[in-house]
């Protein structure tokens, strides 16, 4: 054990950076996205929630829960790993990343952690408080887990591709606020794409938060939109095609250095 814990000390020590840029922020990583998640349970779902009737069988404010923390998650991985990526590039720290001896997937891995605890700490922090006073169940735990897992290894890979290619901070945070914010509040986190009409029910279907959300809600509630295994099988098939895109970026290391 001691003897890989020395043949991967440098990615350990850069995951523990990246770890620790999170918990040193906590306001601002993980306090703040889970009140703005939060208070969307408390409007939408306890306020509104005995004007709407239930959605396929479940209460309104439970029913949006699951789509909530997915989307809060989501945000945070990708958020987390595109900024941390460019300002580690802007100011030059990356080098000194790529200098140590590391192979390209420990760089790539390393940098991306941070992402995945800082979505880890706000999606557990979110489901405390919505069990707290909604009783969200969780039916399915294992493909909870798969999802969840999925969903991290999607967001935290893409930001650290956005955070590669961004040349302004502004561009790092365009995906965010005109792509997955967008995509997310049409995937179904406050409503069921059952009940739209026709085309907008079918075009939904292009929306690939839509099965990532679908994948998450089968964990909690049993129940879902479409086969959850096809919302598994989509949202994988993203998931790999982005970590791919990261690990060519780092085998090549083309755009590392500003």
């Amino acid at each position: 054990m001691s003897a890989l814990v020395a043949r991967r000390r440098g990615l350990l020590a850069l995951a523990a950076r990246e770890a620790d840029r999170v918990l040193k922020l906590w306001s601002q990583t993980i306090a703040a996205p889970v009140l703005a998640s939060f208070l969307f349970i408390v409007v939408f779902g306890l306020s509104l929630g005995g004007r709407i009737r239930g959605i396929g069988g479940v209460e309104y404010e439970v029913f949006i829960v699951p789509g909530l923390i997915a989307m809060a998650m989501a945000q945070a991985a990708y958020s987390n790993n595109s900024s941390s990526v460019f300002q580690a590039r802007a100011d030059r720290y990356i080098n000194d990343v790529l200098s140590a001896p590391m192979r390209p997937w420990e760089v790539n891995l390393g940098l991306a952690f941070g992402g995945v605890v800082r979505a880890l700490a706000i999606g557990g922090a979110l489901l405390v408080l919505a069990i707290t006073v909604t009783d969200v169940p969780v039916r399915q735990p294992l493909v909870l887990a798969l999802a969840v897992a999925i969903l991290l290894v999607l967001f935290a890979s893409l930001g650290v591709v956005v955070g590669v290619y961004a040349e302004t901070w502004d561009q790092a945070g365009f995906v965010n606020n005109i792509v997955i914010l967008p995509l997310s509040f049409l995937g179904g986190v406050f409503y069921s794409v059952e009940l739209l009409p026709s085309p907008w029910q079918e075009i939904s279907h292009v929306n690939p938060i839509f099965f990532l959300i679908n994948a998450i809600r089968y964990g909690f509630l049993g129940t879902s939109d479409v086969p959850v295994a096809v919302a598994l099988g989509v949202t994988a098939a993203l998931a790999l095609a982005c970590v791919a895109w990261s690990a060519t970026i780092f085998r090549s290391g083309r755009r590392l250095k500003a």
